[in-house]
């Protein structure tokens, strides 16, 4: 039997591929940007036919929109995108936590992995590498879905990532000097985790996630976190 996975691409086009596509998540290249292939073509010293195949694959996924001879398009986060990630997230991480903490040393184990992780965050946030801090946040809320012990649900967080990555690089870099806020919340979390109590951990989580990507929500808030 056949197999019906896609051949490998190109090692020039897969190199352009992960080049471009790391920049719209990390938000190095902003919404609404035009993206030339000579421009990307000339940056990684090769020809414009891999960049084309890159440009090609990236809008198939959604990330890119073509324009004929005038270059790509870098697509915003679609409307209603983020409040539907958020969503998500709440649901896969609020019911990670209630399996968590029904166990005493899972609890404990999962205090001490999101531990560490923060403290990566704050060292990133002292740094001013606000792209280490969204690894690092990413990696946060993938620890509490693992934790979970469904490995369903964890492949979906995993599908996620990309989004979250994004939503994440332009939530902290349009604020930056909001992020030690950010860090808070993950702080706020972990004590949660750490007193067992699944309630406490859902509420903060829904401020956090509310404050972190959904700002509009805080007429209040000028687009970053306390």
């Amino acid at each position: 039997m056949k197999s019906l996975a896609p051949p490998p691409a190109p090692p020039a086009a897969e190199a352009a591929y992960r080049h471009v596509k790391d920049g719209l998540l990390s938000g190095r290249l902003p919404a609404g940007e035009m993206l030339s292939e000579g421009d990307v073509a000339a940056e990684l010293a090769m020809s414009r036919t891999p960049v084309r195949e890159a440009f090609l694959r990236l809008a198939t996924e959604g990330w890119l929109r073509l324009f004929p001879k005038r270059g790509a398009l870098v697509v915003p986060v679609a409307p209603g995108e983020a409040e539907a990630v958020v969503d998500a997230r709440l649901l896969l991480e609020s019911h990670a936590v209630d399996v968590v903490v029904r166990s005493a040393p899972a609890r404990e184990a999962l205090a001490a992995t999101l531990r560490g992780l923060v403290a990566r965050q704050r060292e990133a946030v002292a740094t001013g590498d606000l792209e280490a801090y969204a690894e690092h946040d990413a990696a946060f809320h993938l620890a509490i879905v693992a934790a979970g012990g469904n490995d369903l649900l964890t492949g979906f967080s995993v599908t996620l990532r990309e989004r979250q990555r994004r939503m994440i690089a332009l939530s902290v870099g349009a604020a930056g000097e909001h992020a030690p806020g950010f860090v808070e919340g993950h702080e706020a979390l972990v004590a949660a985790v750490e007193s067992g109590d699944a309630a406490a951990f859902r509420e903060r989580l829904r401020a956090h996630l509310r404050d972190a990507h959904l700002p509009a929500a805080h007429p209040d808030r000028d687009g970053g976190a306390r």
